[in-house]
This record gives structure tokens, C-alpha cells and sequence, in this order.
């Protein structure tokens, strides 16, 4: 099949989604809508018990498909938001079809072929030509948009410790949180005494608890969430020496992540030189007080990564920190994907 040429992409844009009824596959849907953007085709793909759905999208209803050879014959754009096996699987066909496919899993992200994209970053790399373009980890987007302001400075080294909520684990981490601290609060005179209270998402409960471990442990005892922010942050920023260390933890919070970051610069900066490059920085919000900041709650339903606390560290001459959140299903998700396909057109 002939491949589309990206300069030859006109509205009205033909367009899947995958996953389509998740929570990051609802906030694409919503996305579509609210940012105008030129689709006409809407196809919306999703596992066998979600078959005879339909989801409503700009005034239009539109049903739930399965997945099947050809299903993406047409499209010119395919979003997937439904887990490193269906990508592995579906994202090829899509690109062989002729369309982009923007993928929201972990199958692709460190794969030499395929590039990891963050428009406000590294947009320049999107191919001209139909493909898979990854999208990269939620905590890692919103930390490389601060970090890309800092890069003329010289990055020398980077710590990061997450707090990231439980929307990072879709619908099912919210519902265990929402259940937890129900039947905790239900039970006043001493609401966590089941200490040990299991769960089925996350593992311990994270109602009125702090998780220190997002995804699965390797070998070394490394969780892979924090193997991804190191490995995607280098990528991303193009800086592949650069010394990337972090921490992940999951907490009760509902939406949106926090991260607090060290990082150590090659040149001398003041405080001032270093707010006036972040406010340079597309998709950030730069709060310039030294004690305002903004929470997790704040930014639920902020398109923007929020700075705020920058300040020196308490030893080393270039070494300084920072406070950055972002809601992780907007830019740490379904938003940087639909910039991309933006920057598609």
C-alpha cells in the first residue's frame, strides 16, 4: 500500500481508538471533542465484554468494535491506550493500513525504530511518513518538560522521587481506593487496624498508605516504573550519559502526579536565569514564589506540567530542586498523544 505522506493530511481525519473504553481511552474521546479536532470516521475498538457499548463523542454515538484483520483499512490515525500486548500486536497492522499509530503502551518506547515523542520536546523527530510513534510514560512526560528547559544549562545528573496517584492504574485503582477508605472510615474507632488489607491492584491497600513500588520488580529490585523514567528521560532529552536516578511511589491521591526533583547543572545559573527558561518552556506553568506550589489536585484537569519550589539544594554549587505535577491522564497521557496527532497536521 502506498504510504501517506504527512504534508498530505487533510481534515476531516479518519480516526480509531484502541481501548477506547479505559480511562485514558474515555479522556481521548473527551479530547476529540473539546479541541476541535478535524476528525469525521470515528472507529472506537475495545475488548469483547465492552462489545454492544456505545460511546457518545461531539453529539454522535458511536459503537464499540472488536479488533480483526482490516479493521483499520481507511483511518489515518489510530490511538492505542490498551496495554504492551495489543499494541505488540495491533500497532503494525495499523502503520501497515497506511495510518499513524499513536501508542500509549510501553511496547515501542525504547525500540531503536521507533521514536519516543514529546511535541513540546523532541515534535521535530514525528516521521513524515505513516508509523508507530510511542507515547512516552505519564511521569516521564511531565518530568522531561521541565527538564528540556534546563538542557542549555548542561543537565549533569537527575533524582527524581514520584508520588503518583491511583488513576495511574486506571478505573480499577480508583475503585479500590474509593472501597478501601470507605470501609476504613466505616470503621471509626480504629480505621486501618487490618494493616495487612490486600489488593488486587496494587497489592498492599493505598487507602491512607504509601506504595513503594509501580509496576513489577526486576532482578536488581528496581520497580519498572522507575526503569522507565531513567531509560525514556535519556532518550527523550537526547542525552544518553546523562545520570538519572528515581524513586516511585503510589499514595491515595486520585488523579494526577507529583514528583520532587534534584538536578545537577554543568553551568553556573541564578535562580532568575533558571525561572526565565522554564517560562520559555512550551506546556509549563512556572510558579515564581519560592514557597507557593501547586498539588495533585490543583492540576487534575490542567492541560500544563506545573514547576513551583525551585530553589538551591542544601549543598553542591550548581545542584538545585524542584516540585512538578501534571494530571498523568491529560499531558502525562491521552494529551500528549492528541498533540501529536496535532502536530500531524
Amino acid at each position: 500500500m502506498m504510504m501517506k505522506e504527512k504534508m498530505k493530511m487533510k481534515s476531516p481525519i479518519s480516526v480509531g481508538v484502541v481501548g477506547a473504553t479505559g480511562v485514558v481511552g474515555e479522556t481521548f474521546l473527551r479530547l476529540l471533542e473539546s479541541r476541535n479536532f478535524p476528525f469525521g470516521n470515528l472507529r472506537l475498538f475495545a475488548s469483547e465484554r465492552s462489545l454492544g457499548q456505545k460511546r457518545r463523542v461531539a453529539g454522535a454515538d458511536y459503537p464499540i468494535e472488536g479488533l480483526k484483520d482490516g479493521c483499520f483499512e481507511g483511518l489515518d490515525i489510530v490511538f492505542f491506550s490498551s496495554g504492551d500486548d495489543i499494541s505488540k500486536e495491533w500497532a503494525p497492522k495499523a502503520a501497515q493500513a497506511g495510518a499513524y499509530a499513536i501508542d500509549n503502551s510501553a511496547a515501542f518506547r525504547m525500540s531503536s525504530r521507533h521514536e519516543l515523542v514529546v511535541p513540546e520536546v523532541n515534535g521535530s523527530l514525528i516521521s513524515e511518513t505513516p508509523t508507530i510513534i510511542a507515547n512516552p510514560n505519564c511521569s516521564t512526560i511531565q518530568l522531561v518538560v521541565a527538564l528540556n528547559a534546563l538542557k542549555s544549562f548542561g543537565l549533569k545528573s537527575v533524582q527524581v522521587a514520584s508520588y503518583q496517584s491511583v488513576s495511574g492504574a486506571g478505573a480499577p485503582g480508583q475503585k479500590e481506593l474509593a472501597d478501601h477508605l470507605r470501609q476504613d472510615l466505616e470503621n471509626p474507632e480504629n480505621p486501618i487496624e487490618d494493616g495487612g488489607k490486600t489488593s488486587e491492584t496494587f497489592g498492599k491497600t493505598p487507602a491512607f498508605n504509601c506504595i513503594p513500588k509501580i509496576g513489577s520488580f526486576n532482578d536488581e529490585g528496581f520497580c519498572s516504573e522507575e526503569v522507565k523514567i531513567v531509560n525514556e528521560t535519556k532518550k527523550i532529552l537526547e542525552l544518553p550519559d546523562l545520570d538519572v536516578s528515581a524513586f516511585t511511589v503510589r499514595i491515595p491521591s486520585w488523579n494526577s502526579h507529583a514528583e520532587a526533583v534534584w538536578f545537577e547543572l554543568e553551568s553556573s545559573a541564578t535562580r532568575e536565569d533558571l525561572i526565565a527558561a522554564l517560562k520559555d518552556q512550551p506546556g509549563l506553568r512556572v510558579i515564581e514564589k519560592i514557597t507557593g506550589f501547586e498539588t495533585p489536585r490543583e492540576l487534575s484537569g490542567v492541560n500544563e506540567v506545573s514547576v513551583s519550589r525551585l530553589q538551591k539544594d542544601f549543598y553542591g554549587e550548581n545542584r538545585w530542586r524542584m516540585w512538578v505535577v501534571a494530571d498523568n491522564l491529560l499531558k502525562g497521557a491521552a494529551l500528549n498523544g492528541i498533540q501529536i496527532a496535532e502536530a500531524l497536521l
